[in-house]
């Protein structure tokens, strides 16, 4: 397991100048002091779900926010820490490969030593089961030599991005006793961050010593929340992808007689579809929460992409291209149906081969119409969170098929005179995933290791490390921490109407925001970007010069300081208790009486509103 590990290797010339990279450090991170200020202890997203999650997270539900503050912040009540004594930590990739992942293990060691030189950092060796068997490497100068702002997960590396089973939590607890561990870091994304808070609460109630920390490091984007503004490895992969995509459009304006249909990694949602379509203009994207909230079914998007076809035809335009988010399948209704009745068989033991002859009369049907390579691939064992195995499913190739029989079949009915519909399909995933990160993910991956260890010096369990106002220089960065109990929610469903199931408390996935101002810019130019190939080149990621410090459009365009307007609101909050205290006037109180009335009853009003309108999903 540990042969290849930490083993410095060969980097060609860029490598050698980007390992070179010192990222920076916003001042609340800077010295050998940590000030924490915290804020009111936090409550749950969704009112309905709070008496669920208190059940399972009795210890370290309703923790208070934390942010670290600069040396010459003035708030009296913050906590000033100079005493670090030595401290043990150990750190895994759960998630998967994301760039920018190697820059968390840098910054946390920086973080530990400029603190205190005989603090000691493991390196737990493939993912998950490296820490179950305690294979661990200890973290040196010399062993992050050539990996500081490197991609790939190849350092440590990883397996399983799972800690869910009782098992597994007794291994983990094991490891950490045994290795006398101060604290654990735990890098990945929703379903890695949801099984560290569970992990958090597990050590808490067995009175482990060892505080677990979480880091969002995920291509995907979908590790969003009120408090997570942006995940390490996003930028990069959303950079990479748009210049291939862009190259991609100017052959097809070059040759002008093949559509491009592009498959993007990002799991179940859309939002590096969405990036790269705000990046590089393709004629057309298929965003999955669009989908499922139009309820739109396989044919109704082969005719969306048909009409949009015969419409360029009629401006002698025979050439386009197709974004398409790999989690689209699960948002098909009629599709994600069929996959959900094959796990089910498949969970039972049913082979693949008799697979279609167990199917219900319905999925049997439209499982005989698809070609018989999506055929195969709908029939692949699902993953370990139970989705299917999104990037294995080609979407691209399906969608490409129907619209060609469509075509061909308007073409012979005389309703289509374009030239002959060609399709060309490409899956654009782990060619950026393992990409050199971008200056951005770099500096947020590294701030967030420096982090991590602010919240162990402050001796915080069950907490994530957060960055917030991303969209402005590292130096005005805002850094704390929140509990992941605040980030969680519970999936209700119900099989029948007679039914209903409640789920694990979890960090979930977060959806494009369809009210969103970044979904909102790309309905105010889809139509340019259908008819007028409006396609732009954003080039190859950049480390120097003016493309270097270009940000995601989505993080840029969106207002997401909720860190920083909570601690306005208390700011507020405070100036109330100055103006209103006893002894002042009775016009000063009339006034805070009748205004806070009229708060309360709309905050009210507004939080019933969202419990209520919690259904099933």
């Amino acid at each position: 397991m540990d042969s290849d590990f930490g083993i410095p290797r060969e980097l060609s010339p860029l490598q050698q100048l980007r390992s070179q990279y010192q990222p920076q450090l916003p001042p609340c991170l800077q010295g050998t002091t940590v000030r924490v200020e915290f804020g009111d202890g936090t409550t749950v997203a969704k009112a309905g779900d709070a008496h669920i999650i208190a059940r399972a997270f009795p210890h370290t539900l309703g923790q208070p926010l934390a942010h670290f503050l600069r040396a010459t912040a003035k708030v009296p009540d913050a906590q000033i820490i100079t005493e670090h004594p030595a401290i043990r930590v150990g750190i895994v990739f759960s998630g998967r490969q994301a760039p920018g992942g190697h820059n968390v293990i840098w910054g946390l060691y920086e973080a530990l030593k400029v603190h205190n030189a005989k603090n000691t950092l493991l390196g737990f060796l493939g993912g998950s089961e490296g820490l179950f068997a305690q294979k661990a490497l200890e973290i040196t100068d010399d062993v992050l030599q050539t990996y500081k702002n490197q991609g790939g997960f190849d350092l440590l590396g990883r397996t399983k991005d799972q800690i869910r089973t009782t098992e597994q939590v007794n291994a983990a607890l094991k490891a950490c006793t045994d290795l006398k561990l101060d604290g654990l870091v735990i890098i990945g994304g929703v379903t890695s961050n949801t099984d560290a808070a569970h992990l958090a609460e597990f050590f808490a109630e067995a009175k482990c010593s060892t505080k677990v920390v979480g880091v969002p490091v995920t291509i995907n984007g979908d590790l969003k929340n009120q408090f997570v503004e942006a995940n390490v490895g996003f930028d990069t992969i959303c950079k990479v992808n748009s210049q291939l995509i862009s190259n991609v459009c100017t052959d097809a304006l070059s040759a002008e007689k093949y559509y491009y249909f592009v498959r993007l990694m990002g799991r179940k949602h859309s939002h590096v579809a969405l990036e790269c379509t705000l990046q590089s203009h393709p004629n057309m994207v298929i965003l999955g929460e669009e989908v499922t909230a139009s309820k739109l079914t396989i044919f109704d998007i082969t005719k969306q992409i048909c009409d949009a076809v015969q419409a360029r035809a009629g401006q002698d335009k025979n050439h386009g291209v197709i974004l398409i988010p790999e989690g689209i399948v699960e948002s098909i209704p009629e599709l994600y149906a069929l996959l959900k009745e094959i796990h089910g068989l498949l969970k039972e033991g049913v082979h693949a081969d008799n697979i279609s002859t167990k199917l219900s009369p319905w999925s049997s049907a439209l499982f005989e119409f698809l070609p018989p390579f999506i055929k195969k691939q709908l029939l692949l064992h699902p993953e370990s969170d139970d989705s299917a195995q999104l990037s294995q499913i080609e979407t691209e190739k399906l969608l490409a098929y129907l619209v060609e029989t469509e075509m061909n079949k308007r073409t012979k009915e005389g309703t289509y005179k374009g030239k002959k519909f060609n399709a060309i399909c490409h899956f654009f995933g782990y060619q950026a995933r393992g990409s050199l990160p971008s200056k951005f993910d770099c500096d947020y991956a590294y701030v967030l290791g420096h982090i991590c260890y602010h919240i162990l010096a402050a001796g915080l369990n069950g907490y994530m490390a957060t960055v917030t106002n991303l969209k402005s220089p590292v130096n005005k960065w805002k850094c704390g921490a929140a509990p992941m109990t605040a980030m969680m929610t519970v999936k209700r469903w119900s099989q029948n109407c007679g039914s209903t199931s409640i789920g694990r408390p979890a960090i979930h996935p977060a959806t494009v925001d369809l009210k969103g101002k970044a979904y909102e810019l790309l309905r105010q130019n889809e139509q340019k970007f259908l008819m007028e190939d409006m396609y732009r080149n954003p080039g190859p990621v950049q480390y120097d010069g003016p493309g270097a410090d270009v940000k995601a459009v989505t993080l840029c365009v969106e207002d997401q300081d909720y860190m920083g307007r909570i601690k306005k609101l208390q700011e507020y909050l405070d100036q109330v208790r100055t103006l209103v205290k006893p002894g002042c006037s009775q016009d000063v109180l009339k006034a805070a009486l009748s205004v806070m009335a009229s708060v309360t009853d709309v905050l009210s009003t507004i939080s019933s509103s969202s419990t209520s309108g919690q259904q099933f999903a």
